[in-house]
Formats: structure tokens, C-alpha cells, sequence
């Protein structure tokens, strides 16, 4: 009966986040332009310091740029990234919360070029959540859990070597390098592995060193490998080496990676196709650990992207990699994510994940904004 009642509450939640959408749509811009008179108020210098900065960078394409009067390079970028999540679960486990709860995270993405070709990345996260404690929809749904506290998720440099692109970074994956062959829109964060998180979506977001090379024709090559922070290439910790090469199609395309994590390796295949209507996408994995018999997991998923105003999803997949002799578990859902605007999509799901201790369901309702 919880989980019902709390139907009820996802659309008023809804109800409450589209009059604020509108409203912020009506801001009487000649008000503001009252207010923008540079010879009354002068902006830039506003900023500026008693004593000016001077450095030499390179911006992207535009040659060296001999002064920034202590401000940003032209090729700075920022984005911002809002998630809010309402949900309820009905489950059969009863160490369970079948609470509704309200959970949120936001994503700060700053970027920045020197020679043009290069790349400078930096990701930051905040999150309501306490890692601890994170409600079952916030951790269904991959949300950051900081306690509010604004964290580092990662540092990347990419740059060109010959035809090459290499990545080097902390808390990032092998996988960032890979060129994959998934188009499925994931509701749930397990899901976005499209089957393969182990190979072709390959994470431990440790200090990581990855290269990949486009060929002509579609065809891509990539590797790299992935470190503890506390010691790089060490004999404490797992050290983590990965390759994967992959095909692009106009319609469809297929990747296959392997992944060797010391004592357990993983084979992972993806491929996608798109029809007129919707675009199939499917991953298999396998996992050989030492002392083990090998394991196998699947994936499969529709995404329609034209269902009305906006998009529809439907996948399922093993919760895990089985044995022949285990119990198989799998996990079902579906979403519609429609934009309200630019900036604002509203995105209700369901979804059904099964294990030893009984069945979950959850109803979650996400509101994402992006500026």
C-alpha cells in the first residue's frame, strides 16, 4: 500500500516543479536591461585587482595570448548539472525502508584548452546523501553521497600524441578512453553498464593512463591501466588493465573488451542497432575468477526515442555475473523522460530488482536541470 500512496505524491511533486519552470520563464528582460548600463556600472573592472596579473597561455586555436588581466582564459568552460529524485520502494526484504524519499546532486564540470587540442577537465559533486546511509532510490539511481560537501569526483588531461588521444587522470576510468556500443538511455545507474561494467564500462576510478586510436572506416582501438592512489603499479592493491576495440556503423556498432583485474578477468561484448523506431542495444560478460567456475550476465534494452513529447525506455538484465550452479537474478525497467525545456527534463520510472531476500519495487521521479 506504501508504494501506491506514494504514486500519489511523484505528480504532485511534479505539479509543484513545473509552475517553477514557468514562472522563471517570465522574467521581464526590459527590467533587467535597466540595470545593465555599462557607463554607469562598469563590470570588468569590477573584478580587477590593484595589480594585474599577467600569464602566458596558449588558447585554444587563437595563438598565445600574451595578457588575461588576471581573469580565465577565452577556452575556460564551465556546466552545471542538477538532479532531484523522489521515490518509493515496496519490498520483500524487510530489513527494506519502504520510505518516500527526496534525495539530490549536483555536478560542476569545468574544462579549459591550451594548445586548442588539449583538454583540462575537472569534475566536482555535491550530494544530500551520507554514503552511509543512502536511501535505496538514491543508490539505485548512482547518486553522489558528499553530506552536501562539495568533492572532488575527478582530474583529466587529454591530449593528442601523433594520431593517439591519451587521457591520464585521477578517479578515472579505463573505460573513459573506450568507445563502447550502447545507445540505451538507462533509467537506473546499473543499468547505464548495458551488461558489461566489468569490460567494456570498466570503472574502480583509480590513477588511470589510457590511449586510444581512431582508424579510417569506423574501426578504434583503445587500452590503458588503472592504479590504487595510495601506490601506483604496486604489489599492495589491485592493479586493473584493460583493451578494447570496437566497430562504428551508420546503424550499428559492436565492442569488445577485456579486462584483467590480477585474479579475476572479464570478457565483454556490446553491440547496438538502430531501426526506425527504436535502437536496440545488448551486452554479454563473462568472469573468470581464480578458484572459480566462470560466470556469465546479460543485457538487453529498447529505446524509442520519439514516444510523444518525449523518449521511452525498456531493459532488462542479470543483477550480476551467474554460475551455472547459482541462483540468476534479474532486474526490469522501464522510463519516459520528456523535456519541459532546454534546461528541464522530467524523467518517471519503474523498476523491479530480484535477489535471495525477496523482490524490490521502486517508483522514482527525476527532475534533472542542466546550465
Amino acid at each position: 500500500m506504501k508504494l501506491f500512496k506514494s504514486l500519489l505524491i511523484a505528480p504532485t511533486a511534479l505539479g509543484l516543479m513545473v509552475p517553477l519552470a514557468t514562472n522563471a520563464s517570465e522574467v521581464n528582460l526590459n527590467d533587467i536591461s535597466n540595470y545593465s548600463d555599462l557607463e554607469s556600472i562598469d563590470l570588468a573592472n569590477s573584478f580587477k585587482k590593484d595589480e594585474e596579473v599577467k600569464s602566458t597561455l596558449l588558447a585554444g586555436g587563437e595563438g598565445l595570448v600574451d595578457d588575461h588581466s588576471g581573469g580565465f582564459s577565452e577556452t575556460t568552460t564551465a556546466s552545471f548539472s542538477v538532479d532531484m529524485v523522489v521515490g518509493a520502494v515496496d519490498s520483500d526484504d524487510a530489513t527494506t525502508s519502504e520510505a518516500t524519499t527526496f534525495d539530490y546532486q549536483m555536478g560542476i564540470g569545468l574544462s579549459t584548452s591550451f594548445t586548442g587540442e588539449d583538454s583540462l577537465d575537472v569534475a566536482i559533486d555535491i550530494g544530500g546523501g551520507d554514503g552511509d546511509a543512502q536511501s535505496i532510490s538514491a543508490t539505485a539511481m548512482g547518486l553522489d553521497a558528499t553530506k552536501g560537501v562539495l568533492t572532488v569526483d575527478g582530474v583529466t588531461y587529454s591530449f593528442p600524441v601523433g594520431g593517439a588521444s591519451v587521457i591520464v587522470g585521477d578517479a578515472t576510468d579505463i573505460s573513459a578512453a573506450y568507445t563502447g556500443a550502447c545507445s540505451y538511455s538507462a533509467f537506473l545507474d546499473y543499468m547505464g553498464n548495458c551488461g558489461t561494467g566489468n569490460s567494456v564500462g570498466v570503472g574502480t576510478a583509480g590513477v588511470t593512463a589510457a590511449v586510444s586510436y581512431a582508424f579510417d572506416g569506423g574501426f578504434s582501438l583503445a587500452g590503458g591501466v588503472t592504479s590504487p592512489q595510495s601506490e601506483i603499479l604496486g604489489e599492495t592493491g589491485v592493479d586493473m588493465y584493460g583493451i578494447e576495440a570496437a566497430y562504428t556503423g551508420e546503424d550499428f556498432g559492436v565492442s569488445l573488451a577485456y579486462t584483467d583485474a590480477e585474479t579475476t578477468t572479464y570478457l565483454g561484448l556490446n553491440g547496438t542497432y538502430s531501426f526506425d523506431v527504436a535502437s536496440l542495444s545488448v551486452g554479454l560478460e563473462t568472469e573468470d575468477a581464480d578458484g572459480s567456475d566462470e560466470a556469465f550476465g546479460w543485457f538487453a534494452g529498447l529505446t524509442f526515442d520519439e514516444v510523444g513529447p518525449g523518449s521511452l525506455s525498456l531493459g532488462m538484465g542479470t543483477t550480476a555475473n551467474f554460475t551455472d550452479d547459482d541462483d540468476e537474478y534479474y532486474v526490469y525497467e522501464a522510463s519516459y523522460a520528456y523535456p519541459i525545456n532546454d534546461g528541464m527534463t522530467i524523467t518517471p520510472g519503474i523498476y523491479t530488482a530480484e535477489s535471495s531476500a525477496g523482490d524490490t519495487t521502486g517508483v522514482i521521479v527525476k527532475t534533472s536541470f542542466s546550465f
